[in-house]
């Protein structure tokens, strides 16, 4: 039994494959109505451009060493950041980037531990050890290669 040897082409082409069915998954779906909902929220518009203003003020009084001044815009932004964090909205679109990063996890260690236990099985090797064929023999006391 012969097994196919696939081209990196023909690879990135399944990759883009996947890529579509997760941009089409309900966890994409959601994320994406979530960013909608955070960017018609005038409320959070206007904290972030807030947020936006004092962040380039504490750059400045970084900048010539105004540490007081500094330290109370740290304090702003903090608090203007608690503010935005704090809103339902806002911690749903959080959540649905956690969803879509697990799913992308998730697929990239099943194809890792496919990869890894395909190259064990077809060396002969032992998935429970996760050693490949050639270092189950070369292990092996007294066996010669």
């Amino acid at each position: 039994m012969t097994t196919k040897v696939y081209t990196k082409d023909e690879i990135v082409e399944k990759a883009k494959e996947i890529a579509h069915m997760i941009a089409n998954t309900e966890e994409v779906e959601f994320f994406k109505k979530a960013e909608e909902q955070i960017n018609d929220n005038q409320f959070v518009r206007e904290k972030i451009a807030s947020l936006k203003t004092l962040q380039k003020q504490a750059v400045n009084f970084q900048h010539l060493g105004k540490e007081r001044a500094l330290k109370t815009m740290e304090t702003k932004i903090e608090n203007i950041e608690k503010e935005i964090d704090e809103l339902p909205v806002v911690q749903q679109f959080k959540q649905s980037q956690v969803d879509v990063n697990d799913l992308l996890q998730l697929v990239s260690n099943a194809i890792a531990n496919t990869v890894t236990n395909e190259v064990i099985a077809s060396t002969g090797g032992d998935l429970l050890k996760g050693e490949t064929g050639s270092k189950v023999r070369n292990s092996v006391p007294g066996s010669c290669s």
